[in-house]
């Protein structure tokens, strides 16, 4: 993890865990996050739109020029990387184990942010398919964002976390930089050995 806040998320969820496999819902409290929760969005699972973004906070919704809450998570991705937000998100439900991924921004004229994305599991009423704590942060905040809304963003990177360990335990998966630009040839890690 690479921003503070992503840290800081991470830390208080792992806290409310105490050791499960994911805090409920329900232990979330938003004053003891407070100066987090500009980055943070909360997920719905099911329905027709599968991962809808339930609460979206005030720095992630200006960084991307619109408010995002009742919308799919994936549409503020490329169309090209949504298939791997399906299965980062896929993952993160499946098995309750947490993701963090490096996203790419630009705005119409081309100005380039560098992002990091957290998912984490979320238990509502003891199921793991229902609802994910997540933040979207800025690496660095230069003069102009919030004065132009970023494109679709693209995933640069994606890790996944041991469960029973601390953040710095990440094991990196999938590499969706790895993709032909021109083409659809994903280069898989192994082989002969």
């Amino acid at each position: 993890m690479k921003h503070a806040a992503t840290s800081a998320l991470y830390a208080y969820w792992d806290r409310l865990r105490a050791g499960r496999t994911a805090p409920e819902r329900g232990d979330l409290d938003p004053a003891a996050i407070r100066e987090l929760l500009g980055d943070i969005f909360l997920l719905e699972l099911g329905g027709a739109d599968r991962y809808r973004v339930r609460l979206a906070g005030t720095r992630i919704c200006a960084l991307m020029g619109r408010e995002l809450t009742g919308r799919p998570l994936v549409e503020t991705f490329v169309a090209e990387d949504r298939t791997d937000v399906y299965s980062l998100l896929g993952g993160v439900a499946a098995t309750a184990v947490p993701v963090v991924a490096g996203v790419v921004g630009k705005t119409a004229d081309g100005r380039k942010l560098d992002l990091e994305l957290l998912v984490l599991p979320l238990k509502h009423r003891g199921r793991t398919h229902a609802r994910m704590l997540g933040s979207l942060t800025a690496l660095e905040v230069p003069y102009w964002v919030g004065t132009e809304p970023l494109a679709p963003l693209h995933l640069a990177s994606i890790r996944y976390m041991h469960r029973d360990h601390g953040p710095s335990d990440e094991i990196d998966l999938v590499t969706p930089p790895l993709r032909a630009a021109a083409g659809r040839l994903r280069l898989l890690p192994g082989g002969r050995g």
